[in-house]
């Protein structure tokens, strides 16, 4: 069900002075901010020859990051994104399976433009998973 890895979340506090110590200590590409208000947050994408890297700072009072930067001030890892063909299949065989969908269950549109879901971190061992649908014609790397 699951495709590759579309990037890895990591929260932080400020997502200006991250995105700059990733560029100059890590020689890292880095995106220009993006701010997603139905999702409360503000981000860059990280970019790497394998994947990419999504740093996040609170944006609005109802941030579901803020809570996470309250329990870790200095940020930490928030989620791991898969991609899926159909996200709405996989959904519904999730839930299926016992897993719970955050929110309403239903799949928003998030920071490239595709649909996106939530699972609970306790259905999979303390880890946010969120799925990403990307188009099947997507250009993805093949497994070797």
């Amino acid at each position: 069900m699951i495709g590759r890895i579309n990037h890895i979340a990591i929260a932080v506090p400020d997502v200006t002075a991250a995105a700059r110590q990733w560029e100059t200590m890590l020689g890292a590409t880095v995106s220009a901010p993006q701010t997603l208000p139905e999702h409360g947050v503000r981000i860059v994408f990280v970019t790497a020859p394998n994947g990419k890297v999504e740093l996040m700072e609170p944006f609005g009072e109802a941030s579901p990051i803020a809570g996470f930067l309250a329990r870790n001030e200095n940020g930490g890892m928030h989620h791991i994104c898969y991609e899926v063909d159909d996200i709405e299949s996989a959904s519904q065989t999730l839930q299926a399976a016992g897993a719970r969908v955050l929110g309403d269950g239903t799949a928003k549109i998030g920071a490239h433009g595709n649909p996106v879901l939530f699972l609970h971190p306790k259905d999979f061992n303390g880890t946010l998973i969120e799925l990403e649908q990307v188009a099947a014609t997507s250009e993805r790397p093949q497994a070797e």
